[in-house]
């Protein structure tokens, strides 16, 4: 798969639509080679990042498992999904990288790919640079020998896309994985920054997240020195695309904890008796689990289209961004509460990692924007009244 310079017209699979015509609906069902890709992401990470595993992770000073990354990124080679294949990726697309969060999000492994592979890579993809040390930077980052992130709150909405610095030489709070990254991508009201996370003046304190499988850190520059990649305009629009695409892809992960929780609540809930009958065939209990079913195959279908949208290029993908974000977050959170509550006395303890998943959906309910802020950008952008 070689990625064209500018995104194809049509949905993967699909002819474009005739001139004059309306477009395609899209195909939002998954491909063999998706399916392909979901079945290596699932084996690897029910080798090496089981609950036992991602647990362990949690209480120790590394969250990250190196060789899980290399595994992850150099092995399957989802860290280069979409980076173009003359830049040293592999040529694919947002459905992919989609996939590959989903099933993230259904182990919580923690793994830097949403922050790295996915909103860092959008960023400097969208300099259109295909040499200097943007384009270097990608290959690395493609290859997996390095890891970045973009400098500005995880809660940052794509519509909030702005330098957070006046120059190398401030505070940012509330950074998602800069803790264990090589570089940081600075938006500073000169323009966006390449700055070595080791680098003199930088100072990268950890913070105590809600969700432990994913680190927040905050980030003080003083005299720090950097490589400019993009000039103050350049780095807005740069900064906002790869904020788009993380919102529209985290939609994906919040999936995949839907996916695991509902899943793992109806196995349960078949096991465990109760009056000598399995207490999933109480009616009450059936009727919560067929509604959170109806949600998550709603979820299913607004994560897709944002990701396809992305994919393709639409020029309504930050609508169906905002779509799947104003519902996939609560989705993701109401799975994993009932979870918890549907496990009864085991679901509360942290043995068993429903908390993980109910963590893991909180804080990502608030990332790249809260479901209400994107409910307001719907409205915005179908030029509705707002509610």
């Amino acid at each position: 798969m070689t990625a064209p310079t500018q995104p194809p017209a049509a949905t993967p699979g699909q002819p474009p639509a005739t001139p004059g015509q309306p477009p395609a609906t899209p195909d939002l069902l998954y491909t063999q080679d998706e399916e392909d890709l979901r079945s290596a992401v699932r084996a690897l990470l029910a080798d090496r990042a089981d609950a036992p595993t991602v647990i362990a992770a949690t209480e120790s000073d590394t969250p990250y498992d190196p060789r899980l990354w290399e595994a992850l990124a150099t092995g399957i080679g989802a860290a280069g999904l979409l980076v173009p294949e003359k830049l040293g990726g592999q040529g694919a697309s947002h459905r992919e990288a989609a996939v590959v969060l989903e099933e993230l999000g259904r182990s919580v492994a923690p793994a830097p790919y949403l922050t790295s592979s996915v909103v860092a890579t959008e960023t400097l993809l969208a300099l259109a640079q295909d040499d200097g040390p943007a384009a270097a930077l990608l290959a690395e980052l493609a290859s997996g020998a390095r890891t970045a992130v973009l400098a500005v709150p995880f809660a940052t909405p794509p519509s909030g896309a702005r330098a957070a610095l006046t120059s190398l030489d401030g505070t940012v709070r509330g950074v998602a994985d800069a803790a264990v990254a090589d570089v940081l991508l600075v938006p500073t009201a000169e323009g966006l920054y390449a700055v070595g996370a080791a680098a003199p003046g930088v100072v990268v304190e950890p913070l105590v997240p809600l969700d432990l499988t994913r680190p927040l850190a905050a980030l003080t520059l003083s005299g720090t020195t950097g490589t400019l990649l993009a000039d103050a305009d350049a780095s807005t629009t740069a900064v906002r695309r790869g904020l788009l695409a993380g919102a529209g892809l985290l939609a994906s992960e919040q999936l995949g904890i839907a996916e695991w929780c509902l899943t793992e609540t109806v196995r349960y809930t078949r096991e465990r008796h109760q009056f000598n009958r399995p207490v999933g065939s109480f009616q009450s209990l059936k009727h919560r689990m067929a509604q959170l079913w109806l949600e998550v195959v709603s979820a299913r279908a607004a994560a897709r289209n944002a990701a396809d949208a992305l994919a393709t290029g639409s020029p309504d993908a930050p609508l169906a961004v905002a779509v799947a974000q104003a519902y996939c977050s609560g989705v993701a959170v109401h799975a994993a509460e009932e979870c918890v509550q549907l496990h009864g006395g085991i679901g509360m303890t942290w043995e068993h990692p429903a908390h993980l998943y109910l963590k893991r959906a909180k804080a990502d309910s608030i990332a790249y924007g809260s479901a209400g802020s994107h409910r307001e950008a719907v409205a915005e952008l179908a030029e509705l009244p707002a509610p």
